[in-house]
């Protein structure tokens, strides 16, 4: 007979409004839906501050961790982030075609404004 344990996990449960994630780390049985019943909530982690807030009690996690269960990639992160004291790295957002031109044209006639008004100093300078 094979012998097996529950699929116990660490991991994320969203809450919130639509487009305002806020989440819950939780350990739940691996069979449970993302957002439905869990065992115990040992952190919350919420994306929308600036810097993120990440409060996990790592006491809690380390005894879930022993008895065998697992976290999920962004949960490891998140403990690791935690553990470490580092801030989060924030992503660069990618600008679109349209963005990237606009800034292209603003930084050519800022170019342009520059070299105009250096002309017109030196032209002052050598008038006096």
């Amino acid at each position: 007979m094979e012998e097996f344990s529950l699929a116990v996990k660490i991991r994320l449960a969203r809450h919130g409004a639509k487009k305002r994630p806020y989440y819950r780390v939780v350990v739940a049985d691996g069979r449970m839906p993302r957002d439905g019943r869990y065992i115990e909530e040992v952190g919350r982690y919420n994306p929308l501050t600036s810097p993120k807030t990440i409060d996990i009690n790592l006491e809690k996690v380390d005894e879930w961790v022993a008895k065998g269960a697992q976290p999920t990639n962004a949960v490891s992160h998140l403990i690791e982030i935690a553990r470490t004291g580092a801030p989060v790295v924030e992503k660069k957002t990618k600008l679109s075609k349209k963005a990237q031109a606009k800034a292209a044209a603003a930084a050519e006639a800022a170019a342009e404004a520059a070299t105009a008004a250096a002309a017109e100093e030196s032209e002052a300078s050598e008038a006096e």
